[in-house]
């Protein structure tokens, strides 16, 4: 059995229209996703380790939706995520910064945030170039928000809290993205996480603005 067909068979149970909302066939896929997304960034918003994995049940679920939508950098993005996932689930097992008197969050400053958006660019060019060979449905759009939700992840792993502003800019792409490929579900939940990414910065600013008291020797 080819390898494709062997996919579709396994992935046929989530790719199930189970209803419609508004011009979006809502499958299993789509569904869980949509629960499994909102509770992830939930637990991120509450600073829950549970919120990666969690991600990762929603990685895997995204991952089915965006290869039939023809969304090919957000289904690629999905494992890169899984990954990246793993990798931020076992940085907060360890801790982070050693010393009880380091905050849970940090800023990443000026040098990174800057390093970061100068790399948004050539990502985002070369991702075009890439996805529009691909026959992709929306190549920059695509390619944009993949370049942004990768730059969030790793801030998110390694804690800082300038990650919510990436989420956010990706965010305001994703919603009007999904609404054009008729994934109507998909763009209401990332609505809902443009709200829950307002409300994680504020935790986290505020959690990093509260003083920290010395550790008391046992």
């Amino acid at each position: 059995m080819p390898i494709s067909d062997y996919l579709s068979e396994l992935t046929a149970p989530l790719t199930t229209v189970l209803g419609h909302v508004g011009q979006d066939e809502v499958t299993w896929a789509e569904l869980l996703g949509f629960a499994t997304g909102a509770a992830s960034v939930w637990l991120t918003v509450r600073a829950r380790i549970w919120n990666f994995p969690v991600g990762i049940a929603n990685n895997l679920f995204f991952l089915v939706l965006f290869a039939g939508a023809r969304l090919y950098a957000d289904a690629a993005l999905q494992l890169v995520f899984l990954a990246l996932g793993v990798h931020g689930w076992w940085r907060w097992l360890r801790g982070g910064r050693r010393g009880a008197e380091a905050p849970a969050f940090e800023r990443a400053g000026a040098r990174t945030v800057l390093t970061l958006l100068a790399l948004l660019a050539p990502a985002t060019w070369g991702l075009t170039v890439l996805l529009t060979r691909a026959g992709d449905s929306a190549p920059f759009w695509d390619a944009l928000t993949t370049a942004l939700s990768l730059a969030a992840q790793w801030l998110l792993n390694t804690r800082r809290v300038e990650t919510w502003y990436f989420w956010i800019a990706a965010d305001l792409v994703y919603v009007p993205l999904y609404l054009s490929r008729s994934l109507d579900l998909t763009a209401l939940v990332y609505l809902l996480f443009l709200g829950m990414c307002g409300l994680g910065l504020r935790a986290w600013r505020r959690d990093l603005a509260a003083p920290r008291l010395p550790a008391v020797a046992a």
